[in-house]
């Protein structure tokens, strides 16, 4: 046990699983925190609210809660805001920064209001004039649902006669759907840990793109950190990062992606605010990289955790 965890943590609730579409991965997830929280010699316990109601947490007498809930129900706002109505801290985002960082397509919006550079995108609806799109975004394009995460329901498009089909499976998932420019000069993520941004890493998936299985099941996927970039390159996206990050309002921790384009330059893609925390995840390997052990990062996520964000 590390005699430096504070004892003001109190007694901890885990939350992982939920009913989203990303269930398994919290599931994986939340073991691995709640292992490194004990370890740690925290109070922690694990809390499902696919299985448990969330009003036990008080009756129980939870004095805070580690969110490692994945997609909707726990990374949009929405457990965020029963806690305040509770008064238990809570690690992460508050509730409004969390239902726009799930948003893809209102989080670009914000974004593109402030002028930090996105890639080229459209929302889609059914009667959408696919060439038009095409002619638009050029070919080949991504279709995706704007509010899951871990590429759930995302289609890499090739042809226009495609489009139409991976609308409707990523309408599965979202009423709203949005289809986004394809850059080929690499995907690229930087966490953010309490105000710092972390060692940005490279992925290099070996399948068509960082889909579902390159992310979770797959070992063939690679992992560059260092990402082979520029001191000056690193830099200048760890700075864009925290900037996007806080311009939506997040705290804590979470993970900024990236796209990098033909012109070299770097544009957002995404926020997420309860980032993967397994074996194959980019959040703890940034960590290692800064000299941050698996235990001591989710103590200090642990220890950002508060009320009224």
């Amino acid at each position: 046990m590390d005699k430096s965890i504070p004892t003001s943590f109190g007694k901890v609730a885990v939350l992982f699983g939920g009913r989203s579409a990303e269930r398994e991965v919290s599931l994986k997830s939340g073991a691995a925190v709640l292992a490194a929280l004990l370890k740690s010699g925290v109070d922690a316990h694990a809390f499902d609210p696919a299985q448990r109601d969330l009003s036990e947490l008080k009756k129980e007498k939870f004095d805070r809660v580690f969110i490692i809930l994945h997609g909707r129900y726990g990374e949009d706002g929405t457990v965020q805001g029963a806690l305040e109505l509770m008064d238990i801290p809570y690690t992460g985002s508050g509730v409004m920064a969390s239902a726009i960082a799930m948003d893809k397509w209102r989080t670009k919006l914000v974004w593109q209001a402030a002028g930090l550079p996105i890639p080229e995108y459209e929302a889609l609806t059914a009667p959408s004039d696919w060439n038009a799109v095409a002619d638009h975004l050029d070919l080949p394009l991504f279709v995706k649902p704007s509010s899951e995460g871990s590429s759930v329901g995302v289609t890499k498009v090739k042809t226009v006669d495609e489009l139409p089909i991976a609308y409707a499976e990523a309408a599965k998932y979202d009423k709203v759907v949005i289809a986004e420019s394809f850059m080929s000069g690499g995907e690229y993520t930087a966490t953010i840990l309490n105000g710092r941004a972390l060692p940005v890493i490279k992925i290099e998936p070996a399948n068509e793109f960082y889909d579902y299985e390159a992310k979770y099941l797959r070992d063939d996927t690679r992992y560059l950190c260092p990402c082979g970039l520029s001191v000056e390159q690193e830099a200048e996206m760890q700075h864009l990062a925290l900037l996007a990050f806080q311009l939506i309002g997040c705290q804590g921790w979470g993970r900024v992606d990236f796209l990098r384009g033909d012109d070299g330059k770097f544009y957002l893609l995404e926020i997420n605010t309860a980032p993967g925390m397994t074996d194959h995840s980019l959040v703890p390997m940034a960590a290692r990289q800064a000299g941050i052990s698996f235990e001591q990062l989710v103590v200090q996520i642990l220890e950002g955790a508060g009320i009224g964000k």
